[in-house]
């Protein structure tokens, strides 16, 4: 966890209107959704995919990563790994088991570590981000309604015991691995995502304020932005008034800040 600073949004952080945020009509709902995670069993091993690692051609050795409480197992080319200069650095001083060449990474989700190394060895993770040119607009693979309501928008976390939004948990491991191309790919994919209820939202937004530095101006303020284009539905919120009364997070205070600018920004106007 990152440590707290003084700092906090002020008219020079304004929320941004750019196409980063959730979609304006259809960003939040109300109906509480059934969680489609799978609840921790034995400890499983689980090596990483023909799919992941595809890099026939490489020399550099095998590094196995044994990833959250389940000790899932992972593995990839210690090439590939030293694109992150968190993986880097431990590779360099130590951190890995040179008996068996392992790194153990027991706070992190497979689902979410799966999703990093694909991009990784990819550029992009699963779903893939696909330019439409017809539309002539980025969308989520596939594209057909059917298909992508099977889709899972969120990722059980160990760490909350419940249900956060996967692209904000691939932002938080971005933001720890130094990869800043994730960050923004994980940005952009999260504004495609609809139809997530409130208490999932905030319990994301309060998950992106505890894995984030005091001085990101980015998935920080998507949230900002989220909530208060989508008011409306979040002050009838019996989630958001219970997260307000329990506070304990910079959150309601950036938006406070934040609902200033906006009403500061309408006068102006006017």
């Amino acid at each position: 966890m990152f440590s707290r600073s003084s700092k906090s949004f002020t008219k020079s952080h304004r929320v941004s209107k750019s196409s980063s945020s959730f979609s304006k009509d259809s960003g939040v709902s109300k109906r509480r959704h059934e969680s489609r995670h799978r609840r921790p069993g034995t400890a499983s091993t689980a090596a990483a995919s023909d799919d992941t690692v595809m890099g026939s051609n490489m020399t550099s050795p095998i590094i196995t990563l044994v990833v959250g409480t389940e000790q899932r197992l992972f593995a990839a080319h210690e090439e590939i790994l030293c694109n992150s200069p968190f993986f880097s650095q431990a590779l360099r001083n130590g951190y890995m088991d040179l008996a068996t060449k392992r790194i153990s990474l027991p706070d992190e989700e497979p689902a979410i570590f799966s999703s990093v190394l694909e991009y990784l060895y990819k550029g992009d993770y699963y779903p893939r981000l696909v330019h439409n040119k017809r539309r002539n607009s980025y969308e989520l693979e596939p594209t057909d309604e059917a298909d992508r309501s099977s889709l899972e928008s969120t990722v059980y976390h160990h760490g909350i015991d419940g249900d956060l939004l996967k692209d904000t948990v691939i932002y938080c491991a971005a933001e720890k691995y130094g990869l800043e191309e994730l960050k923004k790919l994980a940005l952009r994919k999260q504004g495609l995502q609809s139809g997530i209820q409130c208490s999932t939202i905030l319990a994301s937004a309060r998950y992106a304020y505890n894995n984030t530095p005091d001085s990101d101006s980015k998935l920080r303020a998507h949230y900002l932005a989220l909530i208060i284009r989508s008011r409306s539905t979040f002050k009838r919120s019996g989630t958001m008034q219970l997260e307000m009364y329990n506070g304990g997070t910079q959150l309601f205070f950036d938006l406070f800040v934040a609902l200033c600018n906006h009403v500061d920004d309408i006068s102006s106007v006017q």
